[in-house]
Formats: structure tokens, sequence, C-alpha cells
């Protein structure tokens, strides 16, 4: 096998709640991951120059050591003796770039799939969690072959979870640069374990002890209705995210006002998803906000 192509789909986060800070200055989390049928292609092939050589056919992606699917490959081949072993990796985009659907992270799950198979390491599947962990924290959810998991610890210990249901969601993501590490680095921890707020010392509280809102929601998507449903989803780091743009307040509103349910901020943002009872619902909505926002997808749990 010289070269192979792989599928790198989106996540949403159904729930997002941050516990407390790390001492290795991450957050302790715990979060529903929902796959989504937004789909990247990915394709490796060998190469005889011993370089990583990355093409995308997005201008906003990196193509050098910036890029995650980079540091996959130059820690695959340090670390399994390969220094000097070469592969070209060209990204089709479709996720939306720094969007709150982990765009990065599912390319670089992919490649790490990938190249275990293009460079036959035969690594078992603990071996490509240590390698993703080590690369970010969404990047071990596509590592498992499941629509569904929790995420706890940094979002990065995955607990699949069997859920037969299949959202409809209306996704937009507004033209709105939101950095991961600017979103989290709002977030400031109060003197008592699990209380903090945005911004400073009269900021609203955010750091709430984890209740069991996650559970529950994973219950009801398996036994109730999307009105139930959409009642629970929820993401802690949707008020630093509006802070920081307000206007995503608007078009938080705006999709209420269509009948999206559960209206809520996926990840750091800037992307806003609702849920939709079919896709009929989620296209007649996407219709009405396509003049006004670029990116408007209507998506499918995958």
């Amino acid at each position: 096998m010289s070269q192979l192509t792989l599928n790198a789909p989106a996540k949403l986060n159904l729930y997002l709640k941050v516990i407390n800070k790390r001492p290795d200055g991450f957050h302790n989390i715990k979060t529903l991951f929902e796959r989504i049928n937004l789909i990247d292609r990915v394709g490796l092939k060998d190469n005889t120059r011993g370089e990583i050589r990355i093409t995308c056919n997005h201008p906003h992606v990196p193509l050098g050591s910036k890029n995650l699917v980079y540091r996959v490959a130059d820690l695959m081949r340090t670390n399994y003796g390969m220094p000097d072993r070469g592969v070209d990796i060209d990204i089709q985009k479709v996720i939306p770039v720094a969007a709150g659907l982990a765009g990065g992270s599912t390319n670089a799950a992919a490649v790490i799939m990938g190249l275990n198979r293009l460079w036959r390491l035969k690594l078992q599947h603990k071996d490509l969690i240590a390698i993703a962990r080590q690369i970010g924290s969404d990047v071990p959810f596509f590592l498992y072959d499941t629509s569904w998991a929790m995420g706890t610890e940094r979002g990065d210990k995955i607990r699949p979870l069997k859920i037969d249901r299949k959202l409809w969601h209306i996704l937009v993501v507004p033209k709105v640069k939101m950095h991961t590490p600017k979103v989290y680095g709002a977030i400031k921890i109060g003197k008592k374990e699990g209380q903090g707020n945005i911004g400073g010392s009269e900021g609203t509280n955010l750091l709430t002890k984890p209740g069991d809102n996650a559970n529950i929601l994973v219950h009801k998507l398996r036994n109730s209705n999307i009105i139930n449903i959409s009642s629970l989803l929820y993401n802690d780091l949707e008020k630093v995210v509006v802070q920081i743009c307000p206007r995503i307040k608007k078009l938080k509103e705006k999709l209420k006002s269509l009948n999206a349910m559960g209206v809520t901020v996926s990840g750091s943002g800037p992307s806003v998803y609702g849920l939709t009872d079919s896709e009929t619902a989620a296209k007649q909505i996407q219709a009405q906000l396509s003049n006004r926002y670029t990116q408007v997808f209507v998506v499918r749990t995958f």
C-alpha cells in the first residue's frame, strides 16, 4: 500500500461542562460528543524525499508544522524509528476552519489511523489513543467507531455510547475568529473548588460542580422526544463566546425564531446549531438564512 484516503467527520458538543483548571494549564471538562456528516477527505501517499508535505483546498489551513497533521506525522516517524520517512498529506476541507467543530482534530485522527496502515506499524488501539492525546484534546474521540461518546478529563478520555438515535441539525458558522485558548483563557477560577467567573471577580459565575445533566441527556437521547432532548443541551463556554462576540447572541435568537430547538454554541465556537425534527425542517431554516450567512449546513448524526 503506497496511498490511501480516509473520511474525517466533524463533531458537535451537545453538552460541555467546565469543571476546573488542571495543573498542566488545561481544564477538566465533561462533554457529550456527537459525530456529524460534515466530512473532510484526507489523502496519504508515500514520498521518497523524506519530507512531510501538506496540500489543502482551503487557504487558511497551515501547510507546515503548525498543522496538527504535520505534528502527527513527525511524532509517529520519530517515535517508531523512521526519521527519514516521507508522506504527502492532502486535505480536502468541507468542515469550516476554527469553528468549534474539531476540523483540525479529525484530520489529525485520520492521519494517525492512516499512517498506521500506510507505514505498516501494526499499532494497537491504545497506542493510537496515546498518540492522539499528545496531539489534542478532541483527537481521541475520532479514533473510536462511534457516533456518540462521553469525554472527560481534558475531553480526551473517551467512553463510547450506544445510542441509536440520529438527530437533524441546522448549523451556522458565522465569519468570526474564535480561538480556543482565548475562550478558555477568559475563565477564571475562584477560591472555592469548582467556582469561577468570566474576566474577573465581578463576572458571571461559570464553573460549577458537575451535575448529572449529561447522563440525563444520554438517557433522553435513548428514550425521549426531541423537545425534551433540546432542553438539556448546554455549553459552559457559550457565555464566554457571546461575551467575545455579542452578535452570536443575535444569531441564536434568529435560529430560535425560526423554530430551531435547543440552540447552542458548539465547543469554543463560533458555530451555533439547533435541533429540528426532520431534514425538511432544517432545510427550510437553511433557505431563510442562506442570504445572510455563507456557511449554513443541514447535518445529521453520522
